[in-house]
């Protein structure tokens, strides 16, 4: 079996395929996996992006999912977070990784100092609210690149995920993890998405699906979707599960106005959860 993975260039991506690979080959030891790097258009942005639009998340997709249709890869594995709420019914997520720590992490330089960088206004609305002597301002690039800045002294701090720290043996920078309650996570955060042709048997990929992570990606990705796929409200969502139990928090700012709420219910309802609790908060 021969499978040829698309991904991003950067250094994170390229790790996260390894991921992949590993559980794949776990299963199916003489399965030969080739990685295919793609420059994608949000990889090409000079300026910084003041907020997670919806809207914009293609920008980090639509090359890798056109040379999927076009069957020059098998496999595309992207960060769930960056994959679109509405997903091509063509190219489904056909399975999605164990999650990874989905929350967000506070990494200062040793010089200290008061000012934050992050490319996320989800980030930064709640990051303002927990540290409002600090100043938060945008940065670019990908983690190596950002670092580099905050070591050069160009910001005191930096605001990253820490499964994307932690993916790439970076784990000592993090000075400080913050809670859910503190700091709402991207729906999808800390999960890999493995998106495949609907025509193309893909049961092989039965080895990497998680149905916890499933089921919380669910429940998220509805309760952004509901908030509008292609809108500029910052959104975050999170959900955990026990036993047949699933607990949502959603998060998203209108207007300078942050909305919170919680619901609970049975997991196999997830999509009706993640719906329900962005009717609840909207209203």
């Amino acid at each position: 079996m021969k499978i040829r993975i698309g991904t991003r260039t950067s250094p994170l991506a390229l790790a996260q395929v390894d991921l992949i690979a590993e559980q794949i080959k776990s299963f199916y030891p003489d399965a030969e996996i080739i990685t295919v790097p793609i420059k994608v258009s949000g990889d090409k942005l000079t300026s910084p992006l003041s907020s997670d639009p919806l809207g914009l998340k293609g920008m980090f997709t639509l090359e890798i999912e056109k040379a999927l249709r076009d069957g020059e890869i098998d496999l595309a594995v992207h960060s769930l977070k960056d994959l679109p709420a509405n997903v091509s019914p063509d190219l489904p997520v056909a399975a999605y990784s164990v999650r990874g720590n989905p929350r967000d992490a506070l990494v200062m330089n040793e010089n200290g100092g008061n000012v934050l960088g992050t490319s996320s206004l989800r980030r930064r609305l709640q990051i303002e609210r927990l540290f409002p002597d600090f100043t938060v301002v945008p940065v670019r690039g990908n983690i190596g690149t950002r670092l580099q800045k905050l070591d050069n002294g160009e910001y005191s701090g930096l605001i990253l995920s820490v499964s994307g720290l932690q993916r790439l043996g970076l784990s000592h920078r993090i000075t400080r993890v913050f809670s859910v309650d503190e700091v709402i996570p991207a729906p999808g955060q800390g999960i890999l998405a493995c998106q495949a042709r609907i025509d193309k048997p893909h049961k092989w990929l039965e080895c990497v699906n998680d149905e916890t992570s499933r089921d919380c990606a669910v429940a998220e990705r509805s309760f952004a979707r509901c908030l509008g796929a292609g809108c500029n409200l910052p959104v975050g969502a999170y959900a955990e599960i026990n036993g047949e139990m699933l607990t949502l928090k959603g998060f998203f700012a209108d207007g300078g106005i942050l909305h919170r709420g919680v619901l609970s219910g049975k997991r196999v309802n997830a999509e009706i959860i993640g719906r329900n609790l962005a009717e609840v908060i909207m209203n």
